[in-house]
């Protein structure tokens, strides 16, 4: 913990379906003393305890504008991810992966102590037709027709990499 006041979290894809039921999440949570709340546009509504900023993680100078905004952070939690141009794989690409991959070195460079990552069961290779499902162990190499799949699953190895860094 940063301070004496309580944690302080940023938020990437705040703004999202899943990032703006964190950030409300966080927000009443008595351990958080602030919630930064990033993304490509920044929302009318406001809560006590968090702050909004702007970033697109597809930018190329995005990389300096993050390593700012996670000075002193206790957790980053990464949402951030674009589903559309679903027909422009390269769009989405530079978002998802090179995006995210900007995130993970500014939370290494900033030594930002926790990083939690939204996978995906799209990640996973398909499981046996007869089975109930597979565990954490199984293979995470996606769906290769799917962009989705393929970008979830390259995140899964660049994840393995920085875990071992």
């Amino acid at each position: 913990m940063n301070s004496l006041a309580g944690l302080r979290v940023v938020v990437t894809g705040a703004t999202g379906n899943v990032g703006t039921s964190v950030v409300r999440a966080l927000s009443e949570e008595p351990e958080v003393s602030t919630v930064l709340g990033l993304a490509r546009r920044c929302p009318q509504t406001s809560a006590p305890g968090v702050e909004w900023d702007t970033v697109d993680l597809a930018r190329p100078g995005s990389q300096g504008v993050l390593e700012a905004r996670l000075v002193n952070a206790d957790a980053v939690i990464h949402l951030a991810w674009r589903f559309q141009p679903t027909h422009d794989p390269v769009i989405t690409w530079q978002t998802n992966v090179i995006g995210s991959m900007r995130v993970f070195d500014a939370v290494a460079k900033a030594g930002v102590p926790a990083l939690v990552h939204a996978s995906s069961v799209g990640a996973y290779s398909p499981g046996p037709k007869q089975e109930p499902g597979v565990d954490e162990d199984w293979p995470t190499h996606g769906w290769p027709d799917a962009a989705y799949c393929r970008e979830k699953a390259y995140l899964e190895r660049v994840l393995d990499t920085f875990e071992l860094r």
